[in-house]
């Protein structure tokens, strides 16, 4: 594989609630995890998926819940598994994201505090190696795992000699948004992941 990320994760600094104060975290991301105060690690979390709630167990989280699945499928569990009056929750996110879910979480009577925890930087230009083996023909398939990176990919992308070695490149997405994000590409073909997490993006290679 070769590596070409598209943003620069940072950690900012965020006012968190103490961990008596609320009922379960929940975390879209595992950019997330590291903002997470040691407190924290008694409270319920639920993840968005798999290898999030992964790096929550690794960090020592004790009650993770995976909804394996994306920011819908969070809700919906939340819904299911969470009372409404165990407390409120905290949404620890990137910034401009999680917006849509503490709405709707809210509008299901949950009380949610949303707090920025991290930010994702986006990069000035693709990585010398990715463009190497791009403009070589090396690259058969490239993976994108969110929207937001196939969007700044597209951005970067649009330059006559990258563009043209994408018709031999096939394109898989996470999810249906990165997919049509992608669409302003000339690939060979785009697919999209049938529940969006990496071992249903590996089935499609």
């Amino acid at each position: 594989p070769v590596l070409c990320p598209m943003l620069v994760v940072r950690q900012v600094p965020a006012s968190l609630p103490p961990a008596l104060h609320i009922g379960a975290v929940l975390v879209t991301s595992g950019n997330a995890v590291p903002a997470l105060p040691e407190a924290y690690r008694s409270v319920p979390l639920f993840a968005v998926g798999n290898a999030t709630a992964e790096r929550a167990r690794l960090a020592g989280f004790a009650q993770v819940t995976s909804a394996d699945g994306d920011a819908k499928d969070l809700a919906q569990q939340v819904r299911q598994l969470v009372d409404p009056a165990a407390g409120p929750l905290l949404l620890a996110a990137g910034r401009h994201n999680g917006k849509p879910l503490a709405s709707e979480l809210r509008q299901a009577g949950y009380r949610v505090s949303r707090r920025v925890v991290y930010a994702a930087d986006k990069v000035a230009a693709l990585a010398p190696e990715a463009s190497a083996a791009l403009l070589e023909g090396r690259v058969r398939a490239a993976l994108f795992f969110s929207a937001e990176t196939a969007r700044r990919f597209v951005a970067l992308a649009h330059m006559p000699p990258i563009v043209a070695t994408l018709c031999e490149v096939e394109a898989v997405a996470i999810g249906q948004a990165a997919g049509m994000a992608l669409e302003g590409l000339p690939w060979r073909r785009v697919h999209v992941a049938a529940r969006p997490n990496q071992d249903e993006m590996f089935a499609l290679l």
